[in-house]
Formats: structure tokens, sequence, C-alpha cells
């Protein structure tokens, strides 16, 4: 039986979808119609999201529209050099940066770069919390390394080019580039406003000189939208880590053997690791 193009779309977003209510037993890729990739313990689809657990208990995930994820595979031992392959027939393009040469009817081979790990080692290198950096790549770009707004912002964390040009970014459709440009300038955000998630928050959404012109978060409905989606989707994540500790504490607890009690140094956490307040919409 031969299908058109357009059907075959249809049955290759029914078969991901189909795959994605199947439960997860051990560590998979979820492929992304961009041509990057994120690696999960366990999946749940959720309407129009599929959330992708990255962590062994549930407090740590990533939420992905789920008409964004091509397909599903199998995770090898190590996910750097991994190459995902898809048939012309689907319509499908990757969408990640660089320039594809395809002759007619080939396959289109590309490598996938681990997402997760992009996000992990940015927040690592800027002592940021990584639930913070993909709640705010969730909300600017909602995980599209080609997204454009219509102000000109580019890419996963929506640099603006003269941003990207100052945090020599030289391409913001460069995952990797992108992301860490975008941390490094939260990071500097953050330490401008003595460590204040919402005035941080503000200002890469609205700049800098607005914060400072009304002294705190403007009186703009985009901006109060966009800080307490933020704060509300990186507090959901930092209250599921507290109950997945609360819950591990007591089974610790439990099996505790008495030890001579050593003193330690306080461990340094990084910005952005506790509750925020969800600052009021403006009526």
């Amino acid at each position: 039986m031969r299908y058109s193009n357009s059907k075959l779309v249809v049955l290759l977003i029914a078969a991901v979808a189909a795959l994605s209510a199947l439960p997860c037993v051990a560590s998979d890729l979820a492929v992304l119609r961009n041509g990057f990739s994120i690696r999960h313990e366990r999946r749940e689809v959720m309407g129009a999201v599929t959330r992708l657990y990255v962590g062994s208990d549930r407090s740590s995930y990533v939420d992905i529209p789920t008409l964004e994820i091509d397909h599903f595979e199998e995770a090898p031992a190590s996910a750097v050099g991994l190459q995902a392959s898809v048939k012309q027939a689907s319509g499908f393009r990757p969408q990640a940066s660089g320039t594809l040469n395809v002759r007619p009817g080939a396959r289109v081979v590309r490598d996938v770069v681990d997402l997760n790990q992009v996000i992990n080692d940015a927040s690592g290198r800027y002592r940021l919390d990584p639930d913070l950096v993909n709640s705010v790549i969730k909300a600017e770009s909602g995980f599209n390394v080609r997204a454009v707004s219509r102000k000109g912002a580019q890419g996963l964390m929506q640099l603006m080019p003269n941003t990207a040009s100052k945090l020599g970014v030289p391409n913001a459709f460069d995952a990797q580039a992108n992301v860490d440009g975008g941390t490094r300038y939260l990071r500097e955000l953050l330490e401008r406003y003595n460590f204040d998630l919402v005035k941080a928050l503000a200002a890469y959404n609205a700049g800098p000189r607005r914060v400072e012109q009304y002294g705190g978060l403007p009186p703009y409905y985009e901006t109060h939208a966009y800080v307490a989606r933020i704060v509300k989707d990186f507090n959901k994540k930092k209250l599921a880590q507290q109950r997945a500790n609360s819950v591990a504490a007591k089974t610790s607890a439990g099996k505790k053997v008495a030890t001579q009690p050593t003193k330690t140094k306080p461990a340094t956490t990084p910005p952005g690791t506790a509750l925020a307040s969800v600052p009021a919409l403006p009526k």
C-alpha cells in the first residue's frame, strides 16, 4: 500500500504518541524534531506536553511539546556521537544549526546532542541550578532551537542579536553556544540584583534599564506573566525534589546506624535553589 507524504506524517505522529504511552524500563532518548535529544529514565504524556523524567525519581523532569518529539530510541552507554536516522519520506527536516546536503531519496543522518547535558554543563560552569535554566528555556522558546520572536530574539534562550554579540555567541541557533551565553547572562543579572530572582528574570525579559527605571518588576503584563510562569515551573520542580528528599530521609532514618559525628563544611548552594514568590499580575 502506498501513502502520501501527508499521510506518512500523520502515521509518524501517531506512532510517536503510541510509543510515548509505553513505560520506559531503561534510559531512553527522546529525539526532537530540531535534531537534538534528551536522555530520560521514564516519560509521561499529558495531552500536548510530554514530561521526560531525567532522574531516577520523579523530582527532575523536562516538559516538551509532544509534537516536537520525532521519536524515542534506546540510549547507548554514552550519548556522545550518537546519530539519529530519519527517512526523508516522512517530510521531517532537522532544524539544528548547520547545513545538510542530501540527495533525493537519501536518508537524513545527523549527530544528536543531549540537550539535558548541554543545560547541565552550562549550569555547572556558571553555578546555577539547571532546573532554573530549564524553566527559562521552556518559557523562552519551548525548547525550539530555531525559535525567533517578533522582536528578533533567537534560539533556545532567545538572545537578541546585540546581546548575543556581547556574550560572544556568533550563531544564536547553535544550541550549546546559545545556552552557554544565556546562562552566563542570567548569572550576570542575578549578581547585578543581589540574587533577586524576580528582578533578574524581569531584566532578562524587559531589559535591565526597565528594571532600574521602575525600581523592580516593570508594570508590564507580559513581563509579570513571564516571571510568574518561570517561578511557578521552577518552584514545582523544587517542591517535587523536597518531597523526594523527605521520603529518602525517612527511609534512611529507619536504617541509620549510630556513628561518630564528623565536622563537615557546609555545601555551597548554587543561586536559584530556593522557592521564590510568584509576582502578582497587574490588573
